[in-house]
């Protein structure tokens, strides 16, 4: 006798399972692909950052090499020398030598300091008729 086949019927459950490993796999990849993008997101951010902060250092390292030469010009004695000597100082035996601005004497310029506004105003007036 030939045995007949009979028909399996597959229940809803048994679609639904077969189904299910294939959608926890898409979900897990979109959650890979997701990750991936946000990690991709700040690693450029994050080197964008390390561009800005090797520029940063840069100029940090060109200023402290300029202070490093500002500190051994510093120490040299003719730096010294020179600061002082713009403070008015002089070296012994040296005669100083004070250069007055052209144009009025000192007295002439106390005598317009103790003049009213319009005193001056006509001095000036009179010296522009002059020339």
């Amino acid at each position: 006798m030939v045995a007949k086949k009979r028909k399996i019927r597959k229940s809803r459950w048994h679609n639904f399972f077969s189904v299910l490993p294939i959608f926890f796999i898409f979900l897990f990849l979109g959650f890979l692909i997701v990750s991936n993008i946000r990690i991709s997101q700040r690693r450029s951010g994050m080197l964008s950052e390390i561009k800005e902060l090797e520029k940063e250092i840069q100029t940090l390292e060109e200023r402290n090499s300029n202070l490093r030469a500002g500190i051994s010009e510093a120490d040299e004695e003719a730096y010294w020398e020179e600061g002082v000597r713009e403070q008015g100082f002089v070296k012994e035996g040296e005669n100083p030598v004070v250069v007055l601005p052209s144009g009025k004497t000192g007295i002439e310029q106390e005598q317009n300091a103790d003049q009213g506004f319009f005193n001056r105003l006509l001095e000036k007036i009179k010296n522009i008729l002059r020339e």
